[in-house]
């Protein structure tokens, strides 16, 4: 399978181009490479095709910013790890003219035909599609850091076994559309000053089946779908954040009357840690010393995403001072490496003090050695500077 281009590159727009400018981009190329002006020209078709899924992705703010943070590494189920369907994966260019029919000005697409001297398209079927379903999966961080197979129990309307999802009773209690006379399409003929104009749309009785029920399915009550709970599994990719909307294809409610499946929508909530602070794909932990062992060094215990973890902590390490554990963050959901655990050295001032400890600390507060040197205080707030900015 050939490596596919980069969106924005078949566009030919930038990555902080504008919904506007994506829109007439694609108009452009579609202009261009229409199969009406390129009629049996294989590789003007497949550039239409490519063109089309790319403004698929772009025009649509939710499968933009998953493609700008996964690529195509979207997969099947729009999670990252597989690869990228679109219009290349099945659909014809029939399904462009009905999606963005509108691009074309009315110069292309929809039904042709009458005085243009273009070819007339019968008008398709609508395939319905069931309603989307939207569930929320809280995870912690080390199910973050790892990634993870979920299985759930789910209510969803699903295609009803004793009429197959048709509504009718036993799947056969049908008689032929009165309307269209079988044929799914009616027929309308306009006199206009170029003559008469004969136009072609689905039967708005039967929806474009050709038939009608004439009796009703006595367990889903003419309706196709019945409410079940439905065992749903899925793989959630190690680095989501929370908020990323995961897409489960096919797994939604099924429509009435037959068609396809909506799709799951899986959210992810992230689960607080109680000591860890996510940064993007790092993790912040703020590490309070005691005096004594900020002055002569020592070893302390912190906590990580998968545990707990030694450090070692050289003598006359100060306040504001950052420690790097690397490899000890969240993995990038691109693939790009992992980040780290960053730990923000505070040190512990007493608060009350006995008879003992005051004179320790009266005893030397008049050494050289406890007091701050000018390039020391420089070099301390240069590295605090950035908290105040």
């Amino acid at each position: 399978m050939a490596t596919k281009r980069d969106y924005y590159e078949v566009l030919g727009v930038d990555k902080s181009a504008s919904a506007d400018e994506i829109k007439k981009a694609y108009r452009k190329l579609a202009l261009k490479y229409h199969p009406d002006k390129n009629p049996g020209d294989k590789a003007a078709e497949e550039k239409f095709i490519e063109a089309a899924e790319a403004y698929d992705v772009l025009s649509d703010a939710d499968k933009r910013a998953r493609y700008d943070q996964f690529g195509h590494n979207m997969g099947p189920q729009g999670f990252p790890g597989g690869g990228a369907g679109g219009y290349s994966a099945g659909f014809d260019i029939n399904d462009i003219f009905e999606h963005f029919g509108d691009i074309f000005g009315g110069r292309f697409g929809g039904e042709w035909g009458g005085a243009t001297g273009g070819r007339q398209r019968a008008p398709r079927k609508p395939t319905r599609k069931g309603s989307d379903l939207r569930i929320k999966v809280k995870l912690t961080l080390a199910e973050i850091a790892t990634g993870i197979s979920k299985t759930l129990k789910i209510p969803t309307q699903v295609k009803c076994e004793h009429c197959n999802g048709t509504g009718a009773k036993d799947g056969t209690a049908f008689t032929t559309c009165t309307t269209c006379h079988g044929t799914g399409v009616v027929t309308q003929v306009q006199q206009t000053i170029l003559g008469a104009m004969q136009t072609q749309s689905v039967c708005p009785h039967c929806n474009g089946e050709g038939k009608t029920i004439t009796q009703n399915c006595s367990y889903c009550n003419g309706e196709g779908t019945e409410r079940k709970e439905q065992l749903v599994s899925f793989n959630i990719p190690a680095g989501v954040t929370d908020g990323m909307t995961l897409t489960v294809k096919g797994k939604g409610n099924a429509p009435r009357h037959g068609g396809v499946n909506g799709d799951l929508l899986v959210v992810i909530e992230e689960i607080k840690h109680p000591e860890l602070i996510r940064d993007g794909n790092d993790v912040i932990y703020n590490l309070m010393l005691d005096l004594p062992t900020a002055t002569l060094g020592g070893s302390v215990e912190v906590p990580t995403i998968s545990g707990r973890a030694r450090l070692n902590i050289a003598a006359g390490t100060q306040p504001g001072k950052v420690l790097r554990l690397r490899g000890k963050g969240l993995p990038s959901p691109e693939g790009r490496g992992t980040g780290d655990e960053l730990i923000n050295v505070m040190v512990y001032i007493p608060e009350q003090l006995d008879d003992r400890i005051r004179s320790a600390v009266e005893s030397i507060k008049d050494d050289p050695n406890i007091k701050p040197s000018e390039s020391t205080k420089q070099r301390l707030f240069s590295k605090l500077k950035h908290i105040f900015e």
